[in-house]
């Protein structure tokens, strides 16, 4: 996983933007029977001032352990900004009694990882076996107090710190955003961003850094959280044995300093505008908030919900059912000092944003002159409430809201006293707190006007960037001296108990694989139809997606909006998404409501109408998106890599243009969709609090009349063969700050017999930026990039075998040639017994971590029955791991790694010679 700023996860877990779980206000309206999220924590601060929160959670063998220090971009002075980031980097740098890459020992013990920095903290965590609960509080320990922080460390983690800089400025939303923010709040450091920016970063010194790291990481500025499986008082026992020991570090003037808490100056009348290469047009408005702590809080939440919550939502439906926008989103973000409200929008093809301002202005204001109707606001409550327990099914997200509650709001149980204000929450106070904090006159409002052509992808070159360096990487990290450094397991966890699903097929067909599990009141469902990309062909390329984006647009009883409201209103959700092999289908809600779930579901795939004016809307919204994956090196990159691999007569080569969306009618999405669409090639997993009888009978119920004929549509897939020889691409993509390089060739399937082999050499190879051969010389030692990794995209068809990576524009030909440079060791060279071994224990190690999460154990399932593999794979994977042999994983090595014949291509700015050559 990426360590740092790691804004997608950083989003998820604080207030704020729409599509984003709101963690500070955590999103629900009373506690629903069967979860609490305080019910049994137990609260302990250490005679040093370390807050321990503890809550034993028996339902999967696994303990998510948490450290949040009270410290982020808010604490930070002027010309420092992103030091608490630079900070968060170089804790995993090692300590003085561990000097090694943390990221490996976290590996090793098979534990889920990550940290983020965020405006007021920043958090550490991993999620492991139980067994490991100590081993991971040590390390912890160690890193709070004994951080190396170094001439060293610094200097390669600042390199890492810029690249990830870099890689967000590729993002025209992201350059938008800092634009507003800035000017919103232009003398508080809310205003800055929390990565911070690249002339600080290149000034930072080593005692700066480290003076930083004295005086926030102190035991009393800390909150240690542990949730899962174990017993309280021998854990606390432990914890008081290796953190009392830690002392409480002197507090200085700075400890007190708190920067200005004045609201946002007024701002212009006139919109910030930035003319710059892009794709779509942006619009985001922010306006002054209130503080976490303030009792308007639960209405403004409840507000937002009726504002962006979802597509009954009021914005949603002036901006985005009008086709004047291809989206919509907001939220609140409420912090330790007063935040903000924002609101953002992307514009229709063709649409300008004044407009789309002025229907803003109209939404907002007729929010603030009428009271919102009774079944708006029981919907938005209900929404919160669905949310918020539906986003702490698992361990580490409760132990997250802990955390984030105890940090920010100075209190974990501050959740109830929400929860139970957020019930009581009235048309009125919804309507006073639009007028109190939706002021015209307080609003910051910024364009983002694109100036390259429409969808128009920069000219490419073969052969370029082509370097003479011949990079010898360094000697592979030895295992058995990284031993040295991890903290001992206490026993073994059988992970033999998994409970098997139980599957049954209708008369017509349709597979459903059911497993009961009552411990959270839940369902998770997932599912696939053989519906995907891979049937589009060439000229109709983007037909899959627009007929699975169009299911929910209409059937023969329901218009799009009753469909939303019918989910929405119980706080369910349903999507479907077409991908390569097939149409994926995502479902949540309570337990309670898995019949809508069901029904809606039936209704959609055996019902669809595809009105004509939502076809519209959808065609402008996939044209939006391809515009914006033209402008974007992830996506352009995998496109053009795709396409070198695969031969134009094979279906993975098909990506959409302008061309093929514009020349799909309505008449080809229903001939699609009466042709694929079937219940013989869907199949269906669903994990929860539910009784399987009961959903046997809704099954046959609502599904039992759907009928195909004739056999299904097959695909003949042409052979794919190495290449030839090595061929080097690259895309021009102008204003783009970063590169993404992919290298890589067609790989394996799923079923192929080396497939646990390959997984074992890859987690050896790239499998994790931190503690792979590629994370550490590319990013650890030479300090290239700031994410690497390697890959089988095994499919029920064989995928691309890649390595990904981002780097500055003058590194990437460095960071080639040293993938390169490792590719070869690893085919002469080969594995070592202890590297071997080490990546069977952490693959096996993390598995558990996995199935813990009943989102991701119903996904597992039905990927399992999609590949054709038994039931029982998803209890005995780890079995297959462990049975791998050295011989076969030297054997994956020689038939896989071809380092003579890679397809390497490279998106980003035009310039990736190295300065100087």
């Amino acid at each position: 996983m990426l360590i740092g700023l790691f804004l997608s996860f950083l989003l998820n877990f604080v207030p704020f933007s729409g599509n984003f779980t709101n963690a500070a206000t955590p999103t629900a309206v009373a506690p629903v029977s069967g979860i609490s999220l305080t019910n049994g924590v137990q609260k302990t601060v250490l005679d040093n001032g370390l807050t321990v929160l503890t809550k034993e959670v028996h339902t999967a063998p696994v303990v998510s352990v948490q450290v949040w220090y009270k410290v982020g971009s808010r604490n930070e002075l002027k010309g420092e900004n992103g030091i608490s980031h630079q900070l968060e980097h170089l804790m995993f740098k090692g300590t003085t009694d561990r000097p090694v890459q943390f990221g490996r020992l976290f590996s090793a013990l098979g534990s889920q990882f990550n940290a983020f920095t965020s405006y007021d903290e920043t958090a550490y965590f991993g999620t492991v076996q139980r067994d490991k609960l100590e081993a991971l509080l040590t390390l912890e320990a160690d890193r709070m107090e004994n951080a190396l922080v170094g001439a060293e460390q610094l200097t390669s983690e600042k390199r890492v710190v810029i690249s990830e800089l870099q890689g967000y400025e590729n993002s025209p939303g992201n350059r938008l955003d800092q634009a507003v923010m800035r000017e919103a709040f232009p003398n508080r450091a809310y205003g800055l961003p929390v990565g911070g920016t690249k002339a600080d970063v290149e000034k930072f010194t080593v005692e700066q850094v480290r003076n930083y790291y004295q005086t926030y990481y102190s035991p009393d500025n800390a909150t240690l959280v542990i949730t899962g499986d174990f017993a309280t008082e021998p854990v606390l026992k432990v914890v008081k044995e290796i953190y009392g020991k830690l002392p409480k570090r002197p507090k200085t003037a700075r400890f007190q300093q708190t920067t200005s808490t004045s609201s946002a100056s007024v701002a212009k009348k006139t919109p910030i505008v930035l003319k710059q290469p892009g794709s779509a047009a942006l619009l985001q408005a922010v306006y002054p908030l209130t503080d976490i702590k303030h009792p308007d809080v639960p209405a403004i939440d409840v507000m937002d919900a009726i504002l962006t919550g979802g597509r009954s939502s009021r914005l949603y439906q002036a901006l985005v059912e009008s086709g004047l926008a291809s989206s919509v989103s907001g939220g609140a973000a409420e912090l330790i000092e007063p935040g903000w409200y924002e609101i953002s929008a992307t514009a229709a093809p063709g649409q300008e944003l004044g407009k789309i301002a002025q229907v803003l202005e109209q939404t907002l204001a007729k929010l603030q002159q009428q009271p919102v109707t009774l079944e708006e606001l029981n919907r938005a409550k209900t929404a919160l409430q669905a949310s918020f327990v539906l986003g702490n099914q698992d361990i580490t997200s409760q132990a997250t809201q802990l955390g984030y509650n105890q940090t920010v709001a100075g209190d974990y149980r501050f959740v109830e006293k929400y929860l139970a204000a957020i019930a009581k929450v009235t048309p009125a106070q919804v309507q006073q707190v639009a007028k109190t904090y939706l002021n015209p006159a307080k609003q910051t409002i910024g364009f983002f006007e694109p100036t390259q052509p429409d969808g128009k992808p920069g000219t490419s070159s073969t052969d370029s960037g082509r370097t003479a360096e011949n990079f010898s990487p360094g000697k592979p990290v030895d295992p058995a001296e990284l031993a040295k450094y991890l903290p001992p397991a206490t026993s073994a966890t059988d992970s033999s108990k998994q409970s098997l699903p139980e599957q049954f097929t209708l008369a017509n067909g349709l597979r459903v694989l059911l497993l009961a599990d009552h411990s959270v009141p839940t369902v998770n469902l997932s599912g696939q139809i053989d519906a995907g990309t891979e049937f589009d062909g060439n000229q109709k390329a983007g037909l899959a997606n627009l007929t699975a984006g169009n299911l929910t647009n209409g059937t023969q009883t329901k218009n799009a909006l009753t469909i939303a409201k019918t989910l929405e209103d119980q706080g369910a959700s349903l999507s479907f998404g077409a991908s390569r092999e097939g149409v994926s289908i995502s479902g949540q809600g309570l337990s309670a409501n898995l019949p809508t779930l069901i029904e809606t579901l039936a209704d959609v795939v055996q019902h669809a109408t595809f009105p004509k004016d939502q076809l519209e809307l959808s065609r402008q919204r996939a044209l939006t998106s391809l515009k914006a994956q033209l402008d974007d090196p992830n996506s352009l990159g995998r496109r053009v890599f795709q396409q070198a691999i695969y031969p134009e007569n094979h279906p993975f080569h098909s990506f959409p243009t302008v061309e093929s969306l514009k020349s799909i009618t309505r008449d080809d999405l229903l001939r699609f969709y009466q042709q694929h669409y079937r219940p013989d090639t869907t199949t269906i997993a669903l994990v929860g609090d539910f009784d399987p009888a009961k959903v046997k009978v809704l099954f046959n119920q609502v599904f039992g009349k759907w009928q195909a004929t004739g056999e299904p549509p097959v695909i003949n897939l042409p052979t794919v063969s190495f290449p030839q020889t090595s061929t080097r691409l690259n895309k021009v993509i102008p204003g783009k700050a970063e590169a993404v390089t992919y290298i890589g060739y067609n790989g394996i399937s799923r079923k192929d017999p080396r497939y646990y082999a390959a997984l074992i050499l890859n987690q050896i190879l790239g499998g994790d930026t931190l503690s792979s051969r590629l994370g550490t010389e590319v990013r650890d030692r030479l300090g290239l990039t700031y994410g690497i990794y390697s890959g089988f995209a095994a499919g029920v068809k064989p995928g691309p075998f890649l390595i990904s990576m981002q780097t500055a524009p003058g590194d990437a030909p460095k960071a080639i040639a040293s993938t390169i440079a490792l590719l070869k060791q690893l085919r002469e060279q080969g594995v070592t017994e202890a590297e071997f071994n080490t990546a069977k224990r952490s693959i096996t190690n993390s598995y558990p971590v996995e199935l813990a999460n009943p989102s991701e154990v119903s996904s597992i399932i039905l990927d399992n029955a999609v590949f054709g593999l038994s039931r029982a794979e998803i209890r005995e994977f780890p079995q297959r791991i462990q049975a791998v042999t050295m011989a076969q994983v030297q054997q994956a090595i020689e038939e896989l790694i071809k380092p003579e014949n890679l397809v390497i291509v490279t998106a980003g700015p035009g310039d990736i010679t190295p300065k100087g050559s």
